[in-house]
């Protein structure tokens, strides 16, 4: 009997064997909208758009995933923060709603099903399950703490308290941890068995505050996450060796590598606990080389992988004008004898 992709995830993140195959599961948001003719506009603010570009991409490509993922401002969104959708890019969010301490204290932890962006994501979980059942995985998303931080008080503003008044951060951060425990107990709930975390700004911070501040948190988030009976997959873009030993430590079952990142160096300090998934540059390879020079590439990191839990993708999202052709050399790069 065939196994579902949804099981060979799971036998993958278990390590025991039974699944020798390599799996395929890019981040596809603007080439999704774009593949499908609709506009980013409509990509990130109807869950009904998402769902059916995204599941018309599982079927073109043969993917082993689908996800929810839009862009960083849902919870912020739902905590009160006014965001722009501009027809064919991501959405903004140009204001600070937490600028003072009073202002974090007087938030109030959102109703994730009366708020419309986050209601609309918890939709499209159940969407994706009346579309295409229970075969494929469905993975979720929720902001980090760091990163709904940021989105909540500003990048520049958030770490440099980090280091000048890291209370007033670390109070921020435990807010944001509340929201992101229900936004994916939420999700799961409506039919994700995968939680994507995404906390890109841990990358410009240093190991000991990753250590100190965040770290404790992503544990607490990604136990919480385990005990609803879904897989943690964290995404941290850019160069995130000098965090490799800590993130060892955190919990996630599957770790996404941007290009920077070399892969043989990540497994070795890594160990064999945790499913790595990337890195191939999603610009300089995926979208600007030949499809036959992508296949090569591909094919040779997928070579270096035999043995090791790992699963083909870029390093971050795939970008919208990658030729078709591209994605496709990539899955036929996977199918290894």
């Amino acid at each position: 009997m065939r196994m579902t992709r949804q099981e060979q995830l799971e036998r993958l993140v278990r390590g025991d064997g039974s699944f020798g195959g390599v799996l395929f599961h890019p981040i596809l948001m603007h080439f999704a909208a774009r593949f499908c003719g609709k506009t980013y506009a409509e990509f990130a603010s109807d869950h009904r758009v998402l769902v059916e570009c995204n599941a018309a991409c599982a079927e073109r490509f043969d993917l082993d995933a689908v996800m929810l993922i839009s862009d960083p401002y849902r919870e912020t969104s739902a905590f009160g923060a006014r965001i722009e959708f501009p027809v064919d890019s991501v959405p903004i969010c140009r204001e600070r709603i937490v600028r003072t301490i009073d202002d974090l204290l007087l938030l109030p932890d959102p109703d994730l099903y009366a708020a419309e962006r986050t209601r609309d994501r918890i939709f499209g979980a159940e969407y994706y399950r009346k579309v295409l059942g229970d075969d494929i995985p469905v993975v979720g998303w929720i902001e980090g703490p760091l990163a709904e931080a940021c989105d909540l008080a500003g990048v520049n503003e958030t770490l440099l308290a980090l280091a000048l008044d890291p209370a007033f951060v670390q109070l921020l951060m435990e807010k944001c941890l509340v929201t992101a425990k229900e936004f994916a107990r939420a999700q799961i709930l409506a039919g994700c068995s995968v939680m994507g975390v995404g906390d890109a700004i841990c990358s410009q911070i240093s190991p000991a505050m990753y250590e100190t501040f965040v770290l404790p948190l992503h544990r607490e988030l990604f136990a919480s996450i385990h005990s609803l009976g879904a897989l943690v997959k964290l995404h941290i873009c850019g160069n995130i060796t000098h965090l490799l030993p800590l993130l060892k430590t955190a919990g996630a079952d599957i770790l996404d590598l941007d290009w920077m990142v070399n892969m043989a160096k990540a497994h070795d300090i890594l160990g064999e606990n945790i499913v790595l998934c990337g890195n191939l540059d999603p610009v300089a390879v995926v979208r600007n080389q030949t499809a036959p020079e992508l296949f090569n590439k591909s094919r040779t990191l997928v070579d270096s992988e035999r043995g090791k839990r790992f699963i083909l993708s870029g390093g971050c999202e795939i970008t919208a004008d990658t030729p078709y052709e591209n994605l496709m050399a990539m899955k036929k790069a996977t199918n290894i004898e």
